[in-house]
């Protein structure tokens, strides 16, 4: 027997079926092999084939019937084996099951720096096509320009491609993407950009949420711009999260109330006295102070950045990620707990006795309406805590 004959061949060889197809094949053993139909038998993944299903052909040609395939095991096909009675192997294939792709949809692209873009999609409305299927990311300048195609893939994920370089500024791009497998090609709807508009940034740095002196349901938050922000043409927007220590419910700081600048910063939207001002978000600020929290209670606090350019792009703008959490408590209340709620009266009398001291503290130490602010009313807060404590403490003696 030569060296290089083939002790069996099958056909068809390494088809490529939909699912649901059904496939006769056939094992012809070479006249070079003593081996007859009765001989052989067949397996796919590794697993015996029913007898029931073979039939022969011919002296040597053994033939298997598989009706309603599934998809692939694995995307490099299914092994089809054709054995001799002794388990040797004499011939196999490779049957491809599956599906062609599906248009891939929900391209969404941002830009580190103003001279690259990473994309990502998903893959069709299904996305299995149980065959390895080929993506590729494709861009040109929307008016001229010949096609690119992206090289760095699986940059952000299993479907993405990152462009390093060599993008243009004030130019519209069209972007694309092409899935291609063994039984059809489906191409995306085309998405039109410009870089300017997805421009996003790392989380801002060195946050630091601290105490605001005695008050007992506030916080300050600082932070850093991102560092990229510098060399960009570009502001920026704020926003703040924070949840209590035992909860995993994050709430946006713009939902609660977010007040008035911390010492030394501009705050977030304007100061009111009462009550504090509720604001979506907190603008170009790199400070804001908390307001409406609870005493005595730990608070993680993450804040996060969205770059906007100074030429007065229309779009949304593209949020960054969320800083690291950091954590601050609230000073604890000094009031005395327990003992029964006052009735609606009661707290009416204690409303319209605390705000006559507030006018009256006022008179003394306002000097006029122009200098009512912010750092006044926290100064009149920490005397009615001091006031509502010495009371508390002269209760106490007998």
């Amino acid at each position: 027997v030569s060296p290089a004959a083939d002790p069996a061949v099958i056909s068809p060889q390494d088809p490529t079926l939909l699912i649901g197809s059904s496939l006769v094949a056939t094992c012809t053993v070479s006249p070079d092999f003593p081996l007859k139909a009765e001989d052989l038998y067949w397996t796919l993944n590794g697993r015996r084939l029913p007898a029931a299903s073979y039939a022969a052909l011919g002296p040597s040609t053994l033939s298997v019937a598989l009706a309603r395939l599934n998809g692939s095991r694995q995307q490099s096909g299914d092994n089809l084996v054709c054995h001799s009675r002794d388990g040797g192997i004499l011939a196999g294939s490779c049957l491809y099951v599956g599906l062609p792709p599906e248009k891939p949809v929900n391209i969404t692209c941002w830009s580190k720096n103003m001279k690259d873009l990473t994309c990502k999609w998903v893959p069709g409305t299904e996305g299995e096509t149980f065959l390895h299927t080929n993506y590729t990311l494709k861009y040109k300048r929307r008016w001229y320009g010949q096609d690119n195609t992206c090289q760095e893939y699986h940059t952000a994920g299993t479907y993405s491609c990152h462009i390093p370089k060599d993008l243009a500024l004030f130019t519209p791009y069209e972007i694309w993407v092409e899935a291609s497998n063994r039984l059809g090609v489906a191409v995306s709807d085309v998405v039109m950009l410009d870089i300017l508009d997805v421009v996003t940034t790392d989380p801002p740095s060195d946050v630091h949420v601290s105490r605001v002196g005695d008050l007992e349901d506030q916080l300050s938050v600082r932070w850093s711009s991102p560092p990229a922000l510098k060399d960009f043409l570009f502001q920026a927007k704020y926003q703040i999260q924070y949840r209590v220590e035992d909860s995993s419910e994050w709430k946006v700081g713009g939902r609660r109330r977010c007040r008035g600048a911390a010492r030394g910063g501009r705050g977030c939207g304007r100061s009111h006295l009462l009550p504090p001002q509720v604001v979506d978000d907190v603008g170009n600020q790199t400070s804001c102070r908390l307001a409406g929290l609870r005493p005595g209670t730990v608070y993680f606090v993450q804040v996060r950045c969205n770059p906007f350019s100074i030429y007065g792009s229309k779009k949304a703008g593209i949020w960054s990620d969320w800083s690291n959490p950091t954590a601050a408590s609230t000073p604890r209340s000094e009031r005395v707990a327990g003992g029964c709620d006052p009735k609606g009266g009661e707290q009416n009398t204690t409303l319209r006795r605390e705000l006559k001291q507030f006018f009256g503290w006022v008179k003394k130490h306002a000097y006029g309406c122009s200098n009512l602010g912010i750092k006044l009313y926290d100064q009149w807060r920490v005397w009615l805590q001091k006031s509502h404590k010495t009371r508390n403490q002269v209760g106490k003696e007998p």
